[in-house]
């Protein structure tokens, strides 16, 4: 059974070091799990969406949940699916700096990615927009 799950964090300081190495784990092991996703981040937030395997992605959740990189980690938004959509990454990345803070501000009060003050739900549509744009890299061949 396929779920999607998708969380958010915050974590004391981005840097390009800890995007490169979240990035690098998770395009090294995801493709054997059968995960797929994308990344966001903005400012000190992450935001993450999983699918694959029910038991699959609520094993790597719960890694992540543990990771020291990671704190108030909040699940948005989770549910069983019949196909994917985020296909087509083993680990996309959105770097909210990058792209028109008008997207953002389409789903939020404010430009800045904060998905602890909006639902679940508006922060998929972002991501399904952000899709649709060509916002993310790191899509696999």
């Amino acid at each position: 059974m396929l779920v999607r799950l998708l969380y958010a964090s915050r974590t004391d300081a981005v840097t390009p070091e800890m995007i490169d190495s979240i990035l690098a784990q998770s395009r090294a092991h995801n493709p054997a799990l059968g995960i797929t996703g994308i990344l966001c981040h903005g400012g000190n937030v992450f935001m993450q969406v999983l699918e694959g395997g029910r038991d699959t992605v609520n094993h790597l959740y719960n890694d992540i949940v543990r990771d020291a990189r990671h704190h108030d980690v909040v699940v948005l938004h989770y549910e069983e699916i019949t196909e994917r959509r985020f296909s087509g990454w083993t680990m996309g990345q959105v770097n909210l700096a990058r792209i028109n803070p008008a997207i953002v501000l389409k789903y939020s009060d404010r430009p800045v990615l904060d998905p602890f003050s909006v639902s679940g739900a508006a922060s998929l549509s972002m991501l399904e927009e952000l899709i649709a744009t060509a916002s993310i890299v790191g899509r696999t061949a």
